[in-house]
């Protein structure tokens, strides 16, 4: 039902099953890898309503949630360097663990939900491409709201570095990075701030 791809080796099939709803992976000399790739083989399904959680076990440590699966989201890529645990003592050529774990779509997406990675396993028909389309353009329209607030008009242009000239004024690429953050701690705390902050 699932295979895996370390980056750089070949596709792994030392499936196991450990319990009815749950598989395993081994990953030899684990510490070595630095991206996995984790999908459905296509040939068994998920059952309408279930989706599947993917998680790594270091040895002597707790299972870390890496994120999720389903029948529209078949495939994911996984960064497994700096997962290992800080202050850890993992020795080279050491084995880890992926597991997989069916569950109901809604268990999988609470689970997913603490990751605050903005991961999500949509359902057929719940989100079209005019409500994405509404998204994108409240996305941008909060980034031009928040960037205008720092352009400075009549600069002179040899004054201003390269990269940083907007149409109409100076911009500071800081400016940027301090959105991207703002934004993200906002969703993070509430999905839907975009929504709120359009209605107000």
């Amino acid at each position: 039902m699932f295979g895996c791809i370390a980056a750089g080796r070949l596709v792994q099939t030392n499936l196991q099953q450990v319990d009815v709803n749950k598989y395993i992976f081994e990953l030899s000399d684990a510490q070595s890898i630095n991206h996995i790739v984790v999908f459905l083989l296509g040939t068994i399904p998920f059952e309408p309503g279930f989706a599947a959680t993917v998680h790594l076990l270091w040895p002597n440590k707790e299972w870390q949630l890496l994120g999720g699966l389903s029948n529209e989201k078949a495939s994911a890529i996984f960064r497994l360097k700096g997962t290992t645990p800080s202050g850890s003592n993992i020795q080279p050529f050491t084995t880890a663990t992926l597991g997989i774990s069916i569950e109901p779509i809604e268990v999988v997406q609470q689970e997913l939900a603490t990751l605050n990675t903005g991961l999500s396993l949509v359902k057929p028909g719940s989100v079209n491409v005019t409500q994405v389309g509404q998204m994108a353009g409240r996305i941008l329209e909060n980034l031009y709201n928040y960037v205008a607030s720092f352009t400075v008009q009549n600069i002179p242009v040899n004054s201003i570095p390269v990269g940083q000239l907007t149409e109409n004024g100076y911009l500071s690429m800081k400016s940027f990075q301090t959105w991207y953050e703002n934004l993200s701690r906002k969703l993070a705390s509430n999905p839907n701030y975009l929504n709120e902050e359009k209605s107000a």
